[in-house]
């Protein structure tokens, strides 16, 4: 009789298996798997294996919908599967499937002329972690206008939970709001730099273009930088860099839910 840590070990060893096979086509059965007479059951793995890789091509096809519009249905399902076979789920909710695809789109020879798609899939998963990101009060303009002239350079400010900044070396941006509008991308320069803000203040999310200057302001206040030294960061970026428009933008937005003061 084995013993019980033996007969644990075997079934980790099974399951792992297992599941290694459900996203590899090429990987025979595992051992073990039968039908309810006992038999060998191949033809019923291979169903149930292809069940698995059609419901992770379809949550990526929902996480990442403007991907999936850009390249078209069947070439989208196609590289979806060369993906879930190489990178497996690794949590059991669905929505965070595909953390890696962007990488993966930066790999994948056969998009190599579309250098803004894996800029386009991390706008998506900006836009799902928002969508999912724990509600949070918005600092209104009038708690930064309480704030004494000379204490302002010291302030540091909160971010809100849903607030992500994209960078792209392309024009990602407005490729993205494009696809979802479902329009076409006539007008727009891919080659062109662009950078935004993904906002969810109560209910809707937002995407917004950034100007000059701006990711690196707010990317600077992310990381704990002070109001002085973001600006300064973002000045040395853009000399002509405006501090006043910045902030009254992002405060419009719901960027920030508040502030600590020097004092504090």
């Amino acid at each position: 009789m084995p013993r019980p840590a033996e007969t644990r070990a075997a079934c980790t060893v099974s399951q792992r298996e297992f599941s290694t096979a459900l996203s590899d086509p090429d990987r025979t059965v595992p051992g073990g798997i039968a039908g309810p007479d006992g038999k060998k059951a191949a033809r019923r793995f291979n169903v149930y294996r292809n069940n698995v890789t059609v419901g992770l091509v379809n949550a990526l096809s929902d996480i990442f919908p403007a991907v999936h519009r850009l390249v078209g249905d069947r070439f989208f399902r196609d590289m979806a599967r060369i993906y879930c076979r190489h990178e497996p789920p690794d949590s059991p909710l669905l929505f965070r499937y595909g953390s890696s695809f962007p990488v993966f789109l930066e790999r994948f020879e056969p998009v190599s002329h579309l250098a803004y798609l894996p800029d386009v899939a991390r706008i998506e998963l900006a836009w799902l972690e928002a969508f999912h990101a724990a509600d949070a009060p918005v600092l209104e303009p009038a708690g930064l206008a309480a704030v004494p002239a000379d204490e302002l350079d010291g302030l540091i400010f909160e971010l809100h939970p849903a607030c992500h900044v994209i960078r792209s070396s392309r024009a990602a941006v407005s490729i993205f709001e494009a696809t979802r509008a479902g329009s076409t991308l006539e007008g727009i320069d891919p080659e062109t730099a662009e950078d935004g803000l993904i906002t969810r203040p109560r209910y809707d999310i937002g995407l917004r273009h950034l100007p000059p200057g701006g990711a690196i302001f707010l990317h600077s206040l992310t990381t704990g930088c002070t109001l002085g030294e973001a600006a300064n960061r973002a000045v040395g970026e853009i000399v002509d860099f405006d501090l006043a428009a910045a902030i009254s933008a992002m405060l419009e937005a719901g960027v920030f839910t508040g502030l600590q003061r020097p004092d504090q």
